[in-house]
């Protein structure tokens, strides 16, 4: 047996609680659930800063933010800088890199360590789609995430089937502001979908950095994401429950026509043989809110934004319908692919491979806790900076808000707030604790931890 190919499937802003193989109350997502079936998802997989940019940066060099430079959206990736796609490139893999890009493109900005690549300019279109090669802009006709699998098909239909390839196939949906295409437009019209739990929070007993943030769904959707004008008369709660069925249907008509075309991708490999050999994955930049404490967006390092869905099936290895409870993060990816290729992992990447627990294997020692860094304070959705620490039972978040010179922050401080909150009885994340004496000596430990992961990473400074 060969070095297995490797198919890494990422789209934008897919929570986990929209996949059917992750439980969804509210669609179906029988494609993806094909790689959760015969292989494994990931219950405990987060990224380590929850924002487009930054976490496909974290990605490609396995480094965390202030380690690769891209803390905000507002940095840009240096491609001379090493990556995952130049090693592999390099020890004879073919690479692509086909969809959304978002490290920035022109000069050092444009894709490097890839054979082949055709990228979004920023954050692109829905229809008609502009992309970028190394000769120049092209304007496509037709709905982006079908453009983005047909020419991940074709770069596969035209590769050398006697060496491995290492395709990046990264879709733009579902995306702000979520533009379905005709296929779907009128999918969940007769029906009302379910509003989650946490859906009228009020943020008492929480941080001011909750009450503050400005991606509510009563407040801050715009006419351009809810695309008609509300009916006549509609206020209060009835608005916000039209607002809310007006987003949850347009994200999830784009969820659906991913999942059919991650279909298209596992149909091509079976029907070329190519299953056994592949190494396929589907996953998110990070997490999103649907609604949950009344919000859409991320950024937060709350649960629904935190969590990145992460399904993972290859044959030869993995156990079909398993699963994984180990904590794992965005920067052990290109440690993940670096094992099945058979390359060393460099000693300034920061990440684990995670092979071992694809194998039903938990080394001594793996990581019990994580660290946590949102650099973009007061941009965009008015969400305090914050650093944090999350094990398997707790969470504390340190609101140290200041913008303290990351690009594209909003130089405004704030007062800095702590938020602790016990995951086993509160595991939606309502009640703050950090005040509370019964948790005085878990705070404390907390806060060990969360020092100890800091200074580990390189972020003490």
């Amino acid at each position: 047996m060969g070095r297995p190919n490797i198919l890494f499937i990422m789209s934008d802003d897919h929570a986990a609680q929209a996949m059917s193989c992750y439980g969804s109350r509210i669609n179906e997502t029988p494609n993806i659930d094909r790689i959760a079936q015969d292989g494994m998802i990931f219950h405990n997989c987060f990224c380590t800063n929850s924002i487009c940019t930054p976490s496909r940066a974290n990605i490609l060099t396995g480094q965390y933010s202030h380690r690769n430079g891209v803390k905000t959206l507002a940095d840009k990736f240096d491609g001379r800088n090493p990556h995952v796609a130049k090693m592999l490139q390099l020890d004879g893999y073919q690479t692509a890199m086909i969809g959304k890009w978002h490290l920035g493109h022109g000069g050092v900005y444009d894709p490097t360590g890839f054979d082949y690549w055709n990228v979004l300019p920023g954050q692109g279109l829905y229809h008609n789609p502009e992309l970028i090669d190394k000769d120049g802009p092209k304007v496509y006709d037709g709905y982006v995430t079908d453009i983005i699998t047909d020419l991940s098909l074709a770069w596969l239909k035209d590769r050398d089937a006697d060496r491995p390839f290492f395709l990046m196939c990264h879709h733009k949906a579902p995306h702000r502001p979520w533009d379905p295409d005709e296929k779907h437009m009128h999918l969940y019209e007769d029906l009302d979908i379910p509003e989650p739990e946490t859906f009228n929070d009020d943020y008492a007993n929480r941080s001011n950095a909750a009450k503050e943030a400005k991606m509510r769904i009563d407040r801050d959707l715009n006419a351009r994401d809810l695309k008609i004008e509300p009916p006549e008369g509609l206020t209060g709660q009835a608005l916000k429950k039209w607002k809310y069925q007006r987003y949850i249907k347009d994200y999830l008509r784009c969820v659906a026509s991913i999942d059919d075309n991650v279909g298209r991708l596992l149909d091509y490999l079976d029907e070329e043989g190519l299953t056994d050999d592949t190494l396929v994955i589907y996953t998110s930049d990070q997490g999103f809110f649907l609604g949950e404490h009344g919000w859409y967006d991320k950024r937060f390092m709350y649960e629904e934004s935190l969590r990145m869905p992460f399904a993972v099936r290859y044959p030869r290895e993995i156990q079909p319908g398993s699963s994984c409870d180990a904590i794992a993060l965005n920067v052990d990816f290109a440690e993940t692919f670096l094992d099945y290729a058979g390359l060393p992992i460099p000693g300034d990447m920061q990440g684990n491979s995670l092979r071992p627990l694809f194998n039903g294997e938990t080394p001594e020692g793996w990581q019990t806790s994580l660290y946590y860094r949102y650099w973009m304070h007061l941009a965009h959705h008015y969400v305090c900076a914050h650093y944090g620490v999350r094990t398997h039972r707790y969470k504390l978040i340190y609101y140290y808000g200041e913008a303290l010179g990351a690009t594209g922050s909003v130089d405004e401080p704030k007062t800095p707030e702590w938020e602790l909150f016990d995951l086993q009885s509160d595991p939606l994340e309502m009640k703050n604790v950090y005040d509370e004496p019964a948790y005085a000596d878990v705070v404390k430990t907390l806060k060990e931890e969360l020092y100890r992961l800091k200074k580990e990473v390189g972020d003490d400074e």
